[in-house]
């Protein structure tokens, strides 16, 4: 079916896909916006997929203080070209990474940046926790995996839920952000400062 341009310039706007894209989903749903929306961000996620194997060499640091002048944190995002490192949609979401941190208080950015020896150490404190409870031993290994998994949540970055809507991860944020942008976005450091920390 041939699908008006209107039609086309409306899910653009709605989605930031690019206009081939936004043809062809409609195309394939029968012009149906609502239809094509779900279907690029089906599509969306498999890019994000492929684009994390991507380097990215630009980027830039976000900063953010919070209101009570009490809590600064840098973040450093990458990306890989600078015309996304200019673009408006990616420096909200390095801002809105920044103000994350601030106040979710991550330790790290990912599971796979978890020492071994604090991975260690926290098993064994979860797996005394569920000896304490009285759990077979059979069963204290499965319940330790899915308290793991928890911690991770609790502190790594990647895997909090994120502050601005709770319903996904700051991981599938940035995916979708990758999603439309059509490249890699990689969080490579940060730091938090919070006044009066680390003080004797």
């Amino acid at each position: 079916m041939k699908v008006p341009l209107d039609r086309v310039r409306e899910l653009r706007t709605a989605t930031l896909a690019g206009i081939v894209d936004c043809k062809k989903a409609l195309e394939e749903t029968g012009g149906d916006v609502e239809k094509a929306k779900v279907l690029l961000r089906k599509k969306g996620i498999k890019i994000a997929e492929k684009k994390s194997l991507e380097a990215t060499r630009e980027g830039l640091i976000a900063s953010y203080i919070h209101h009570n002048g009490r809590i600064g944190v840098l973040v450093e995002i990458g990306c890989q070209s600078d015309f996304v490192a200019r673009n408006s949609e990616f420096q909200d979401l390095a801002r809105d990474v920044a103000m994350h941190i601030a106040a979710a208080c991550p330790r790290w950015i990912s599971p796979e940046e978890v020492s071994d020896e604090a991975c260690k150490q926290e098993k064994e404190i979860l797996i005394e926790e569920a000896k304490r409870e009285g759990k077979p031993d059979a069963i204290v290994e499965k319940m330790v995996e899915g308290r793991i998994r928890k911690f991770y949540g609790q502190h790594c970055l990647l895997e909090q839920p994120y502050v601005k809507d709770e319903s996904k991860r700051v991981r599938d944020y940035i995916q979708e952000v990758i999603a439309r942008l059509g490249e890699n976005i990689t969080v490579e450091r940060f730091v938090r400062f919070e006044l009066g920390e680390g003080r004797d």
